[in-house]
């Protein structure tokens, strides 16, 4: 993806109400992620679900200077982005309508890997659970399965899949429900640092978004 596709795919990825699926209407109808943003305002409105305050905000000066904060933002903190129609993009992922239209990912994770295993529970686990997560985690190892383990870095089952998977050297993925600017809960930094370095931090979500608990699903 060229720098402008980047620069416009954070933009419309940011504006409030327009969500992946009618941003990937507008994207179909107009021809390029480029094209949405010099559309008229009396075609996007042509386009199913696409309301006068979307296009609005779309034509908006401050949505593209609050995307270029964005991106260099993710310069400077080697932040990679992957827009939908990217090949890089998780195949996977793509399969579904409603995927974002923009990840952001740090590190170094194969999105690709043929056996993907994602490990998630409750955040007051058990020494029980918490063992038991572990220990399939042992044994895909012992087996030799290259599995690439994904979760969200909360409290309980899912930070215990984290940490076995790095125990055991697999690769590991952590889906956030925030943007890249913090790690919560915060005293799952550490954790966060090495599964870069193993693996992957994996969200959809801009640095510029307010944390907020209707965001981790």
């Amino acid at each position: 993806m060229t720098p402008n596709h980047h620069l416009y795919a954070i933009a419309l990825s940011m504006i409030e109400g327009v969500g992946s699926i009618n941003a990937k209407k507008m994207i179909a109808y107009t021809g390029g992620i480029e094209e949405v943003f010099r559309e008229k305002k009396k075609n996007l409105l042509k386009i199913p679900g696409i309301s006068e305050n979307m296009v609005d905000q779309i034509q908006k000066a401050d949505t593209l200077k609050l995307a270029e904060k964005e991106l260099n933002f993710i310069q400077k903190n080697q932040i990679r982005t992957l827009f939908y129609l990217d090949e890089e993009y998780p195949l996977r992922l793509k399969q579904c309508a409603d995927s974002p239209i923009v990840l952001y990912i740090k590190g170094i994770a194969d999105l690709h890997q043929e056996k993907v295993i994602s490990m998630v529970g409750t955040r007051s686990a058990t020494e029980y659970g918490k063992m038991c997560c572990e220990q399939i985690i042992q044994q895909l190892t012992d087996r030799n399965h290259k599995v690439l383990v994904v979760s969200g870095l909360a409290y309980g089952i899912d930070i215990a899949a984290h940490r076995a998977a790095l125990r055991y050297k697999l690769e590991t993925v952590a889906v956030l429900g925030h943007g890249l600017n913090m790690v919560y809960p915060a005293v799952h930094a550490p954790y966060a640092r090495e599964i870069v370095n193993q693996g992957a931090l994996v969200t959809e979500f801009h640095s510029q978004i307010p944390l907020d608990r209707g965001l981790f699903v």
